[in-house]
Protein backbone atom coordinates (compact mmCIF):
# COMPACT_ATOMS: atom_id res chain seq x y z
CA UNK A 1 0.00 0.00 0.00
CA UNK A 2 1.53 3.16 -1.06
CA UNK A 3 1.15 5.93 1.92
CA UNK A 4 1.22 9.79 1.36
CA UNK A 5 1.82 10.68 5.01
CA UNK A 6 2.59 7.74 7.51
CA UNK A 7 2.76 8.84 11.36
CA UNK A 8 4.01 5.67 13.26
CA UNK A 9 3.48 5.75 17.18
CA UNK A 10 3.53 8.95 17.99
CA UNK A 11 4.07 10.49 21.35
CA UNK A 12 3.33 13.51 22.17
CA UNK A 13 3.49 15.00 25.89
CA UNK A 14 2.79 18.66 27.81
CA UNK A 15 3.08 19.08 31.20
CA UNK A 16 0.84 17.24 32.84
CA UNK A 17 -0.54 15.56 29.98
CA UNK A 18 -0.39 12.96 27.34
CA UNK A 19 -1.87 15.27 23.90
CA UNK A 20 -1.01 11.71 21.72
CA UNK A 21 -0.16 8.09 23.46
CA UNK A 22 1.54 6.30 20.38
CA UNK A 23 -1.11 7.20 17.32
CA UNK A 24 -0.40 5.70 14.27
CA UNK A 25 -1.78 7.59 10.87
CA UNK A 26 -1.54 6.67 7.63
CA UNK A 27 -2.73 8.37 4.54
CA UNK A 28 -3.54 7.15 1.00
CA UNK A 29 -2.56 9.38 -2.21
CA UNK A 30 -5.56 10.95 -3.59
CA UNK A 31 -8.28 10.50 -0.39
CA UNK A 32 -9.88 12.39 1.78
CA UNK A 33 -8.97 10.99 5.48
CA UNK A 34 -11.12 12.15 8.46
CA UNK A 35 -9.14 12.58 12.14
CA UNK A 36 -12.17 12.00 14.08
CA UNK A 37 -12.42 12.33 18.20
CA UNK A 38 -13.98 14.66 20.81
CA UNK A 39 -12.92 18.04 21.99
CA UNK A 40 -8.81 17.90 23.47
CA UNK A 41 -8.53 14.05 22.21
CA UNK A 42 -5.44 15.46 20.63
CA UNK A 43 -6.16 15.59 16.98
CA UNK A 44 -4.93 18.96 16.41
CA UNK A 45 -1.63 18.32 18.35
CA UNK A 46 -1.28 15.43 16.63
CA UNK A 47 -1.59 17.54 12.93
CA UNK A 48 0.42 20.26 14.71
CA UNK A 49 3.35 17.55 15.18
CA UNK A 50 3.19 16.80 11.27
CA UNK A 51 2.84 20.28 10.47
CA UNK A 52 5.95 20.97 12.30
CA UNK A 53 5.13 23.39 15.34
CA UNK A 54 5.56 20.64 17.81
CA UNK A 55 8.15 18.08 17.96
CA UNK A 56 7.22 14.59 19.55
CA UNK A 57 8.63 12.79 22.37
CA UNK A 58 8.46 9.52 20.17
CA UNK A 59 7.70 7.66 16.57
CA UNK A 60 8.39 8.61 13.35
CA UNK A 61 6.76 10.49 10.51
CA UNK A 62 7.22 9.17 6.48
CA UNK A 63 6.31 11.06 3.71
CA UNK A 64 5.52 9.33 0.40
CA UNK A 65 7.97 5.97 1.82
CA UNK A 66 10.81 8.11 2.84
CA UNK A 67 11.32 9.09 6.74
CA UNK A 68 12.04 12.48 7.62
CA UNK A 69 12.13 15.19 10.19
CA UNK A 70 10.07 17.89 9.87
CA UNK A 71 11.63 20.34 12.61
CA UNK A 72 9.27 23.87 11.75
CA UNK A 73 6.75 24.59 9.10
CA UNK A 74 8.93 25.27 6.49
CA UNK A 75 9.60 22.00 6.45
CA UNK A 76 6.81 20.67 6.12
CA UNK A 77 6.07 23.59 3.52
CA UNK A 78 9.02 21.84 1.36
CA UNK A 79 8.04 18.50 1.98
CA UNK A 80 4.06 19.28 0.40
CA UNK A 81 2.33 19.62 3.68
CA UNK A 82 0.02 22.40 4.27
CA UNK A 83 -2.39 23.47 7.41
CA UNK A 84 -5.73 25.32 7.07
CA UNK A 85 -5.85 26.38 10.48
CA UNK A 86 -8.88 26.57 13.02
CA UNK A 87 -8.19 29.75 14.01
CA UNK A 88 -7.33 31.90 10.62
CA UNK A 89 -3.45 33.40 10.37
CA UNK A 90 -4.89 36.40 8.27
CA UNK A 91 -3.61 40.37 8.60
CA UNK A 92 -6.75 42.09 8.39
CA UNK A 93 -5.60 45.40 6.90
CA UNK A 94 -3.67 43.07 3.79
CA UNK A 95 -4.67 42.30 0.73
CA UNK A 96 -5.59 38.92 -0.47
CA UNK A 97 -2.64 38.58 -2.54
CA UNK A 98 -0.21 40.38 0.10
CA UNK A 99 -1.47 37.24 2.91
CA UNK A 100 -1.08 34.72 0.90
CA UNK A 101 2.64 35.81 -0.48
CA UNK A 102 3.52 36.45 2.85
CA UNK A 103 7.20 35.29 3.49
CA UNK A 104 7.28 34.01 -0.18
CA UNK A 105 7.15 37.13 -2.03
CA UNK A 106 8.33 36.95 -5.81
CA UNK A 107 10.42 39.56 -6.43
CA UNK A 108 11.17 41.78 -9.63
CA UNK A 109 14.32 44.16 -9.40
CA UNK A 110 14.47 43.76 -6.00
CA UNK A 111 11.00 45.04 -5.09
CA UNK A 112 8.08 42.44 -4.83
CA UNK A 113 6.20 41.58 -7.86
CA UNK A 114 2.50 42.21 -6.99
CA UNK A 115 1.13 41.79 -10.43
CA UNK A 116 2.89 38.36 -11.01
CA UNK A 117 1.71 37.32 -7.45
CA UNK A 118 -1.82 38.79 -8.36
CA UNK A 119 -1.80 36.79 -12.18
CA UNK A 120 -0.82 33.28 -9.95
CA UNK A 121 -3.54 33.65 -7.28
CA UNK A 122 -6.24 34.40 -10.02
CA UNK A 123 -4.93 31.46 -11.84
CA UNK A 124 -4.74 28.95 -8.81
CA UNK A 125 -8.12 30.59 -7.58
CA UNK A 126 -10.03 29.65 -10.71
CA UNK A 127 -8.20 26.32 -11.32
CA UNK A 128 -10.18 24.93 -7.53
CA UNK A 129 -13.09 27.54 -8.40
CA UNK A 130 -12.43 28.93 -5.52
CA UNK A 131 -13.65 32.90 -6.80
CA UNK A 132 -11.81 34.55 -4.77
CA UNK A 133 -10.81 38.28 -5.69
CA UNK A 134 -6.91 38.63 -4.84
CA UNK A 135 -7.50 42.20 -4.50
CA UNK A 136 -9.74 42.44 -2.03
CA UNK A 137 -8.74 43.57 1.55
CA UNK A 138 -8.90 40.98 4.66
CA UNK A 139 -11.04 42.64 6.51
CA UNK A 140 -13.91 42.93 4.10
CA UNK A 141 -14.69 40.27 3.28
CA UNK A 142 -16.57 37.32 4.75
CA UNK A 143 -15.19 34.02 6.90
CA UNK A 144 -15.97 31.73 4.11
CA UNK A 145 -13.68 33.79 1.50
CA UNK A 146 -11.34 34.12 4.29
CA UNK A 147 -10.70 30.56 4.73
CA UNK A 148 -10.57 30.05 1.06
CA UNK A 149 -7.50 32.54 1.36
CA UNK A 150 -5.87 30.11 3.49
CA UNK A 151 -6.70 27.17 1.19
CA UNK A 152 -4.76 29.28 -1.52
CA UNK A 153 -1.84 30.29 0.70
CA UNK A 154 -1.18 26.49 1.05
CA UNK A 155 -1.63 26.07 -2.85
CA UNK A 156 0.22 28.68 -3.66
CA UNK A 157 3.59 27.40 -1.61
CA UNK A 158 3.04 24.17 -3.90
CA UNK A 159 1.17 21.70 -1.27
CA UNK A 160 -0.07 18.86 -1.99
CA UNK A 161 -1.56 17.28 1.33
CA UNK A 162 -3.88 19.50 3.12
CA UNK A 163 -4.69 19.82 6.21
CA UNK A 164 -7.71 20.80 7.63
CA UNK A 165 -8.22 21.59 11.48
CA UNK A 166 -12.21 22.08 11.45
CA UNK A 167 -13.06 23.81 8.56
CA UNK A 168 -16.65 23.86 8.73
CA UNK A 169 -16.81 25.10 12.57
CA UNK A 170 -17.34 28.80 11.57
CA UNK A 171 -19.02 28.58 8.11
CA UNK A 172 -22.56 28.73 7.35
CA UNK A 173 -24.62 25.53 5.78
CA UNK A 174 -23.98 26.95 2.52
CA UNK A 175 -20.48 28.02 2.72
CA UNK A 176 -19.95 24.48 4.25
CA UNK A 177 -21.77 23.00 1.07
CA UNK A 178 -19.44 25.11 -1.35
CA UNK A 179 -16.23 24.02 0.74
CA UNK A 180 -17.20 20.18 -0.01
CA UNK A 181 -16.82 21.22 -3.38
CA UNK A 182 -13.69 22.60 -3.32
CA UNK A 183 -12.23 19.81 -1.23
CA UNK A 184 -13.45 17.31 -4.50
CA UNK A 185 -11.62 20.07 -6.79
CA UNK A 186 -8.74 19.16 -4.84
CA UNK A 187 -8.41 15.87 -4.86
CA UNK A 188 -9.43 15.46 -8.78
CA UNK A 189 -6.35 17.52 -9.06
CA UNK A 190 -4.45 14.83 -7.40
CA UNK A 191 -3.99 16.49 -3.73
CA UNK A 192 -4.67 14.47 -0.26
CA UNK A 193 -6.47 15.39 2.56
CA UNK A 194 -6.46 15.19 6.14
CA UNK A 195 -9.38 16.90 7.71
CA UNK A 196 -9.61 17.06 11.25
CA UNK A 197 -13.47 16.96 12.12
CA UNK A 198 -15.96 15.88 14.85
CA UNK A 199 -19.10 16.49 12.37
CA UNK A 200 -20.44 13.18 11.27
CA UNK A 201 -22.69 14.26 8.44
CA UNK A 202 -19.56 15.85 6.79
CA UNK A 203 -17.47 12.54 7.38
CA UNK A 204 -20.10 10.59 6.07
CA UNK A 205 -20.96 13.20 3.05
CA UNK A 206 -17.10 13.56 1.59
CA UNK A 207 -14.27 11.06 3.56
CA UNK A 208 -12.95 7.82 2.14
CA UNK A 209 -11.45 6.51 5.85
CA UNK A 210 -11.52 7.48 8.92
CA UNK A 211 -8.93 7.33 11.95
CA UNK A 212 -10.51 7.89 15.81
CA UNK A 213 -8.27 9.05 18.27
CA UNK A 214 -10.05 8.99 22.19
CA UNK A 215 -8.22 10.80 24.86
CA UNK A 216 -5.20 10.89 23.00
CA UNK A 217 -5.30 7.29 22.05
CA UNK A 218 -5.52 5.79 18.95
CA UNK A 219 -8.97 3.79 18.56
CA UNK A 220 -8.11 2.85 14.67
CA UNK A 221 -9.10 3.59 11.19
CA UNK A 222 -12.31 2.58 9.37
CA UNK A 223 -13.84 2.78 6.09
CA UNK A 224 -16.46 5.53 5.90
CA UNK A 225 -18.39 2.76 3.38
CA UNK A 226 -18.19 0.60 5.60
CA UNK A 227 -20.07 2.21 8.59
CA UNK A 228 -22.96 4.81 9.87
CA UNK A 229 -22.60 7.61 12.03
CA UNK A 230 -24.14 5.90 15.25
CA UNK A 231 -20.35 3.75 14.97
CA UNK A 232 -18.41 6.63 14.31
CA UNK A 233 -20.17 8.46 17.65
CA UNK A 234 -19.51 5.71 19.76
CA UNK A 235 -16.08 4.76 18.80
CA UNK A 236 -15.22 8.29 19.27
CA UNK A 237 -16.78 8.82 22.67
CA UNK A 238 -17.28 5.37 24.08
CA UNK A 239 -20.55 4.96 24.59
CA UNK A 240 -23.64 5.11 22.88
CA UNK A 241 -24.89 8.45 21.78
CA UNK A 242 -28.63 9.71 20.79
CA UNK A 243 -28.82 12.27 18.28
CA UNK A 244 -32.11 13.67 18.94
CA UNK A 245 -33.03 15.36 22.49
CA UNK A 246 -35.65 14.17 24.69
CA UNK A 247 -37.70 16.66 25.39
CA UNK A 248 -41.45 17.20 27.25
CA UNK A 249 -43.62 19.98 25.12
CA UNK A 250 -42.91 22.81 26.56
CA UNK A 251 -45.29 25.39 28.91
CA UNK A 252 -44.78 28.75 28.11
CA UNK A 253 -45.29 31.43 31.16
CA UNK A 254 -45.47 34.98 30.90
CA UNK A 255 -43.09 36.55 28.85
CA UNK A 256 -39.86 37.54 29.48
CA UNK A 257 -38.16 39.23 26.66
CA UNK A 258 -40.18 41.38 24.60
CA UNK A 259 -38.73 43.03 21.63
CA UNK A 260 -40.65 45.88 20.29
CA UNK A 261 -40.04 47.87 16.44
CA UNK A 262 -36.47 47.71 17.46
CA UNK A 263 -33.97 48.65 15.01
CA UNK A 264 -30.57 48.35 14.84
CA UNK A 265 -27.44 49.91 12.26
CA UNK A 266 -23.74 47.89 11.83
CA UNK A 267 -20.67 49.82 12.00
CA UNK A 268 -21.38 51.30 8.58
CA UNK A 269 -24.68 52.58 9.78
CA UNK A 270 -26.82 50.18 7.27
CA UNK A 271 -29.92 48.84 8.96
CA UNK A 272 -29.40 45.20 9.83
CA UNK A 273 -32.87 44.99 12.20
CA UNK A 274 -35.58 46.79 10.86
CA UNK A 275 -38.55 47.29 13.23
CA UNK A 276 -38.25 43.93 14.76
CA UNK A 277 -40.65 42.68 17.24
CA UNK A 278 -40.27 39.12 18.93
CA UNK A 279 -41.22 37.66 22.52
CA UNK A 280 -39.80 34.42 24.42
CA UNK A 281 -41.56 33.41 27.27
CA UNK A 282 -40.31 31.87 30.14
CA UNK A 283 -40.28 27.75 29.63
CA UNK A 284 -39.91 28.13 26.18
CA UNK A 285 -36.87 28.01 23.47
CA UNK A 286 -37.16 30.31 20.75
CA UNK A 287 -34.77 29.67 17.90
CA UNK A 288 -33.73 32.19 15.77
CA UNK A 289 -33.51 30.74 11.84
CA UNK A 290 -31.55 32.42 9.15
CA UNK A 291 -28.65 33.08 7.16
CA UNK A 292 -25.70 34.12 8.35
CA UNK A 293 -25.82 37.77 7.61
CA UNK A 294 -29.87 38.45 7.69
CA UNK A 295 -29.63 40.62 11.25
CA UNK A 296 -29.25 38.09 13.92
CA UNK A 297 -25.85 38.70 15.45
CA UNK A 298 -26.56 42.48 15.57
CA UNK A 299 -30.13 41.94 17.51
CA UNK A 300 -28.49 39.61 19.75
CA UNK A 301 -26.40 42.19 20.41
CA UNK A 302 -28.51 44.77 20.72
CA UNK A 303 -30.30 42.84 23.65
CA UNK A 304 -27.08 41.75 25.50
CA UNK A 305 -25.64 45.75 25.48
CA UNK A 306 -22.85 44.61 23.20
CA UNK A 307 -24.17 47.25 20.38
CA UNK A 308 -26.82 50.32 20.63
CA UNK A 309 -30.15 50.22 19.00
CA UNK A 310 -31.53 53.51 16.83
CA UNK A 311 -35.76 53.04 18.20
CA UNK A 312 -38.04 50.65 19.40
CA UNK A 313 -37.89 49.00 23.20
CA UNK A 314 -36.15 45.39 24.38
CA UNK A 315 -37.82 44.84 28.00
CA UNK A 316 -36.96 41.80 30.47
CA UNK A 317 -39.94 40.67 32.67
CA UNK A 318 -41.67 44.24 31.77
CA UNK A 319 -38.59 46.53 33.15
CA UNK A 320 -36.72 48.61 30.34
CA UNK A 321 -33.20 47.20 29.62
CA UNK A 322 -32.70 49.28 26.24
CA UNK A 323 -29.02 50.64 25.33
CA UNK A 324 -27.91 49.50 28.72
CA UNK A 325 -24.20 48.47 29.49
CA UNK A 326 -23.28 44.78 29.21
CA UNK A 327 -23.20 45.07 32.96
CA UNK A 328 -25.93 46.00 33.86
CA UNK A 329 -27.95 43.66 31.02
CA UNK A 330 -25.74 40.74 33.09
CA UNK A 331 -27.08 41.85 36.10
CA UNK A 332 -30.96 42.45 35.50
CA UNK A 333 -30.98 38.58 34.48
CA UNK A 334 -30.02 37.79 31.05
CA UNK A 335 -26.57 35.35 30.66
CA UNK A 336 -25.43 35.12 26.86
CA UNK A 337 -23.34 32.24 25.25
CA UNK A 338 -21.45 34.52 22.57
CA UNK A 339 -21.17 33.62 18.81
CA UNK A 340 -17.53 34.95 18.58
CA UNK A 341 -15.98 32.89 22.25
CA UNK A 342 -12.68 34.87 21.67
CA UNK A 343 -14.01 38.04 21.31
CA UNK A 344 -16.59 38.58 23.58
CA UNK A 345 -16.24 35.10 25.70
CA UNK A 346 -13.40 34.80 27.52
CA UNK A 347 -9.93 36.84 28.43
CA UNK A 348 -7.59 34.37 26.30
CA UNK A 349 -4.75 35.45 29.08
CA UNK A 350 -6.26 34.81 32.16
CA UNK A 351 -6.34 31.59 33.63
CA UNK A 352 -10.07 29.09 33.04
CA UNK A 353 -10.57 29.77 37.01
CA UNK A 354 -10.81 33.15 36.30
CA UNK A 355 -12.30 33.19 33.52
CA UNK A 356 -15.30 31.17 35.25
CA UNK A 357 -16.49 33.52 37.35
CA UNK A 358 -16.06 36.88 35.10
CA UNK A 359 -19.79 37.14 35.18
CA UNK A 360 -19.81 37.26 39.33
CA UNK A 361 -16.41 37.99 40.34
CA UNK A 362 -18.05 41.55 41.71
CA UNK A 363 -20.12 39.67 44.12
CA UNK A 364 -19.95 37.39 47.38
CA UNK A 365 -18.16 35.26 48.08
CA UNK A 366 -15.98 36.00 45.68
CA UNK A 367 -15.12 39.32 46.41
CA UNK A 368 -15.55 41.23 49.24
CA UNK A 369 -15.00 45.36 49.35
CA UNK A 370 -13.25 45.23 46.17
CA UNK A 371 -10.77 42.17 46.84
CA UNK A 372 -10.89 39.33 45.20
CA UNK A 373 -10.99 35.66 47.45
CA UNK A 374 -9.09 33.41 45.01
CA UNK A 375 -9.38 30.44 47.44
CA UNK A 376 -13.67 30.90 46.46
CA UNK A 377 -13.16 31.38 42.41
CA UNK A 378 -11.10 28.54 42.34
CA UNK A 379 -13.32 26.43 43.99
CA UNK A 380 -16.27 27.64 41.95
CA UNK A 381 -13.96 26.68 38.38
CA UNK A 382 -13.43 23.29 39.81
CA UNK A 383 -16.82 22.57 40.28
CA UNK A 384 -17.79 24.37 37.26
CA UNK A 385 -15.10 22.38 35.11
CA UNK A 386 -16.18 18.74 36.87
CA UNK A 387 -20.26 19.14 35.88
CA UNK A 388 -19.26 20.64 32.37
CA UNK A 389 -16.04 18.18 31.61
CA UNK A 390 -13.97 21.42 30.68
CA UNK A 391 -10.91 19.30 29.37
CA UNK A 392 -8.05 21.60 31.06
CA UNK A 393 -4.64 20.25 32.92
CA UNK A 394 -5.28 22.56 35.54
CA UNK A 395 -7.49 25.84 36.84
CA UNK A 396 -4.50 27.95 36.44
CA UNK A 397 -3.85 27.28 32.43
CA UNK A 398 -4.42 30.20 30.44
CA UNK A 399 -7.87 29.88 28.26
CA UNK A 400 -6.38 30.29 24.98
CA UNK A 401 -4.32 26.99 25.69
CA UNK A 402 -7.42 24.95 25.64
CA UNK A 403 -9.07 23.36 22.35
CA UNK A 404 -12.03 25.16 20.83
CA UNK A 405 -14.63 23.33 21.87
CA UNK A 406 -13.42 23.11 26.12
CA UNK A 407 -13.23 27.21 25.47
CA UNK A 408 -16.73 26.79 24.54
CA UNK A 409 -18.01 24.15 27.41
CA UNK A 410 -16.15 26.52 29.79
CA UNK A 411 -18.50 29.56 28.46
CA UNK A 412 -21.27 27.43 29.08
CA UNK A 413 -20.99 26.32 32.18
CA UNK A 414 -20.19 29.96 33.65
CA UNK A 415 -23.03 31.62 32.08
CA UNK A 416 -25.90 28.76 32.63
CA UNK A 417 -24.34 27.92 36.43
CA UNK A 418 -25.87 31.60 37.11
CA UNK A 419 -29.75 30.71 36.49
CA UNK A 420 -30.41 33.71 34.80
CA UNK A 421 -34.05 34.51 33.86
CA UNK A 422 -32.77 34.55 30.31
CA UNK A 423 -30.47 32.95 28.56
CA UNK A 424 -28.64 33.94 24.95
CA UNK A 425 -27.39 30.79 23.76
CA UNK A 426 -25.66 32.35 19.84
CA UNK A 427 -24.04 29.28 18.52
CA UNK A 428 -24.03 27.14 21.62
CA UNK A 429 -22.31 23.64 20.04
CA UNK A 430 -20.10 25.31 17.81
CA UNK A 431 -16.70 23.49 16.83
CA UNK A 432 -18.05 20.93 19.74
CA UNK A 433 -18.23 17.22 19.22
CA UNK A 434 -21.41 14.88 19.44
CA UNK A 435 -20.75 14.16 22.94
CA UNK A 436 -20.55 17.62 24.13
CA UNK A 437 -23.82 18.74 21.90
CA UNK A 438 -25.46 16.41 23.75
CA UNK A 439 -24.63 17.79 27.07
CA UNK A 440 -25.13 21.12 26.09
CA UNK A 441 -28.82 20.33 24.39
CA UNK A 442 -29.93 18.79 27.61
CA UNK A 443 -28.66 21.48 29.62
CA UNK A 444 -30.86 23.73 28.26
CA UNK A 445 -33.67 22.02 28.00
CA UNK A 446 -33.38 21.63 31.71
CA UNK A 447 -33.33 25.29 32.15
CA UNK A 448 -36.05 25.68 29.57
CA UNK A 449 -37.71 22.99 32.41
CA UNK A 450 -36.88 25.14 35.47
CA UNK A 451 -39.02 28.13 33.47
CA UNK A 452 -35.96 30.17 32.26
CA UNK A 453 -36.87 31.63 28.78
CA UNK A 454 -34.17 30.50 25.67
CA UNK A 455 -33.28 32.08 22.39
CA UNK A 456 -31.10 30.18 20.52
CA UNK A 457 -29.45 31.44 17.40
CA UNK A 458 -27.77 28.30 15.40
CA UNK A 459 -27.20 28.05 11.46
CA UNK A 460 -27.30 23.84 12.31
CA UNK A 461 -30.66 23.86 11.15
CA UNK A 462 -31.14 20.14 12.75
CA UNK A 463 -30.31 21.65 16.07
CA UNK A 464 -32.90 24.91 15.71
CA UNK A 465 -35.42 21.84 14.85
CA UNK A 466 -34.21 19.55 17.77
CA UNK A 467 -34.31 21.95 20.16
CA UNK A 468 -36.62 24.47 19.47
CA UNK A 469 -40.69 24.99 21.01
CA UNK A 470 -41.18 28.03 18.47
CA UNK A 471 -39.03 29.15 15.48
CA UNK A 472 -38.47 32.55 14.14
CA UNK A 473 -36.87 33.15 10.81
CA UNK A 474 -35.08 36.26 10.15
CA UNK A 475 -34.34 37.65 6.91
CA UNK A 476 -33.19 40.98 5.84
CA UNK A 477 -33.38 42.22 9.67
CA UNK A 478 -37.01 41.35 9.77
CA UNK A 479 -39.07 38.22 11.12
CA UNK A 480 -40.32 36.96 8.07
CA UNK A 481 -42.29 34.16 10.29
CA UNK A 482 -42.91 32.01 12.77
CA UNK A 483 -43.42 27.94 12.32
CA UNK A 484 -43.23 25.31 14.90
CA UNK A 485 -40.69 22.58 14.60
CA UNK A 486 -43.23 19.81 14.61
CA UNK A 487 -44.85 21.52 11.82
CA UNK A 488 -41.89 22.15 9.07
CA UNK A 489 -38.78 20.07 7.65
CA UNK A 490 -35.91 21.30 6.98
CA UNK A 491 -36.60 22.36 3.04
CA UNK A 492 -39.62 24.93 3.78
CA UNK A 493 -37.44 26.56 6.66
CA UNK A 494 -34.55 26.68 4.12
CA UNK A 495 -37.15 28.76 1.53
CA UNK A 496 -38.23 30.59 4.49
CA UNK A 497 -34.61 32.12 5.55
CA UNK A 498 -33.65 32.51 1.66
CA UNK A 499 -36.77 34.92 1.70
CA UNK A 500 -37.98 33.28 -0.84
CA UNK A 501 -41.70 32.10 0.78
CA UNK A 502 -42.38 34.47 3.51
CA UNK A 503 -45.15 34.24 5.76
CA UNK A 504 -45.92 37.12 8.13
CA UNK A 505 -45.20 35.70 12.08
CA UNK A 506 -48.80 34.40 13.06
CA UNK A 507 -49.92 33.54 9.78
CA UNK A 508 -49.43 29.77 9.99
Amino acid sequence: MDYVIEMLDIRKEFPGIVANDNITLQVQKGEIHALLGENGAGKSTLMNVLFGLYQPEKGEIKVRGEKVKISDPNVANRLGIGMVHQHFMLVDKFTVTENIILGSEPKKKGTVDLKKAEKEVERLSELYGLKVDPRAKIRDISVGMQQRVEILKTLYRGAEILIFDEPTAVLTPQEIKELIEIMRALIREGKSIILITHKLKEIMQVCDRCTVIRKGKGIGTVDVAATNPTELASLMVGREVTFSTDKTPANPKDVTLSVKDLTVKDARQVEMVKNLSLDVKAGEIVGLAGVDGNGQSELIEAITGLRKSSSGSIHLNGKPITNLTPRKVTDAGISHIPQDRHRFGLVLDFPVGENMVLQTYNKKPFSKNGILNYKEIYKKAESLIKEYDVRTPSVYTKARALSGGNQQKAIIGREVDRSPDLIIAAQPTRGLDVGAIEFIHKKLIEERDKGRAVLLLSFELDEIMNLSDRIAVMFDGKIVSEVKPEETTEQELGLLMAGSKQQKAGEQ
